[in-house]
């Protein structure tokens, strides 16, 4: 649950008409929802074998630090405070503002709406874990709920038929790969999140074995859902439809129930991406406070609080910076802001599997989960990411300008308090 709630956020309810408006056949568009679930496959092996390797706290932060230098791990928790994380948040908190708007019929700006959703929940989950908790179970169950309900009431009421048509639609060429390789990106984002369960393994009874297993399972899982949920989109929506609609959830609502049935999944979409969000601003913020402890950035975000033992400047600091994006920033400008650097780091920490293999040698360490099919699954993986990543910068370079930017220049800042910490230890 962990895993499958670390994923499952507004990308599913949103990215199917952006998905559609660059492949337009129901093949092309559950193949490439496939293809997607079978990148995140492979990295729920890679990361099931590193969690066994290292079962820590920290996660993506810890196997970068122990395969290649502190500095590496440090650029990491960088672009996670300032692209990854944030950027993410953002363009869930503006799905909140799309169904908000819909629901209720306020006029002000998506930017706006999302701000104050980023900043009551940073508020609340500085009350401590309990009350950050409690809040994201009670959003969760709802969560189940709406994704449940599109799926069940649009087969069964939604009407509509998968259309036969030819399956690809145009004639095999570099314009179609371009479209389908443009397609992962907002794909890629929807099952981004897996990652995130290794930042509690050390507070699992044991790491070793429930965190590979629900990796695995849990994308599993996810992957099924998704493929459930573009199923109905497709057959009632149809190709052209769903590339018509930007909430294709409510649109698949409203077929099957009128206006009321549009009404409930929104509000059940709207309560979603707050418990994503909110999982998200409970979860993260431990690797800046990891960060602050290691001597790698200012100390005040490496403090509990007295009153609540939460690390309430980390998550201010990561609040703020989210509602910034969130402001200034398109859904579509925020993807492509994020998803580039996010697969950088993929591809550095899967490639992290081969030194630690190579280190292992010829003892196989007792307890460890394999990777099936390595070095071929890890070296795919890494090669898929560094394709998401130059289709993104391709399509979108001035989208991505920033974050690479922001990912650069972590490297002096790095070196900066490098120097820093070792005048203290001085």
């Amino acid at each position: 649950m962990i895993v499958m709630g670390g994923i499952v956020g507004s990308g599913i309810f949103v990215n199917p008409y952006v998905v559609a408006q660059h492949v337009h056949t129901p093949f092309l568009i559950l193949g490439v929802w496939l293809a997607g679930g079978g990148l995140a496959m492979l990295g729920a092996f890679i990361w099931a074998e590193l969690a066994t390797r290292l079962p820590g706290a920290g996660g993506q932060y810890l196997y970068l630090r122990e395969a290649y230098h502190p500095s590496v791990a440090f650029v990491y928790g960088w672009v996670l405070l300032l692209v990854t994380q944030t950027g993410g948040m953002a363009a869930v908190a503006v799905t909140f503002a799309h169904y908000y708007r819909e629901i209720t019929g306020f006029g002000g700006s998506d930017g706006a709406i999302a701000a104050t959703a980023l900043l009551g929940l940073t508020a609340i989950n500085c009350l401590g874990a309990r009350t950050g908790s409690n809040v994201q179970s009670a959003l969760m169950l709802m969560k189940c709920g709406a994704i449940a309900a599109m799926v069940v009431l649009g087969i069964a009421l939604g009407g509509g038929h998968v259309q036969v048509t030819p399956l690809i639609g145009e004639p095999v060429s570099v314009g179609l790969l371009g479209s389908i390789a443009a397609a992962m990106t907002p794909i890629a984002f929807a099952y981004g999140g897996w990652q995130t369960a290794s930042f509690v393994a050390a507070e699992m009874r044991d790491p070793r074995r429930d965190l590979s297993r629900g990796l695995v399972m849990g994308v599993i899982g996810v992957i099924l859902l998704y493929l459930s949920v573009n199923f109905v989109c497709v057959k009632v929506l149809g190709p052209a439809g769903l590339a018509a609609t930007r909430t294709p959830a409510s649109a698949v609502m409203r077929a099957a129930l009128g206006s009321r049935g549009a009404q409930w999944i929104a509000i059940g979409i709207a309560i979603s991406t707050l418990g994503f969000l909110s999982q998200g601003i409970l979860t993260a913020p431990r690797v800046y406070y990891a960060m602050a402890r290691d001597g790698l950035f200012f100390a005040s975000v490496g403090r509990l609080s007295a009153r609540t033992g939460a690390p309430v400047v980390a998550i201010v600091v990561q609040g703020i910076l989210a509602t910034v994006i969130a402001i200034y920033g398109r859904y579509e400008q925020i993807l492509n802001y994020e998803i580039s650097v996010d697969f950088i780091s993929f591809a550095f920490t899967a490639a992290s599997l081969f030194v630690f293999r190579k280190r292992e040698g010829d003892a196989r360490l007792p307890g460890i989960y394999r990777t099936p099919g390595h070095p071929y699954t890890t070296a795919l993986f890494v090669l898929s990411c560094a394709i998401i990543v130059g289709s993104t910068i391709w399509h979108r370079p001035s989208d991505t300008f920033i974050g690479q930017l922001i990912l650069l220049s972590g490297i002096p800042v790095y070196l900066y308090w490098s120097r820093r910490r070792k005048k203290s230890a001085a």
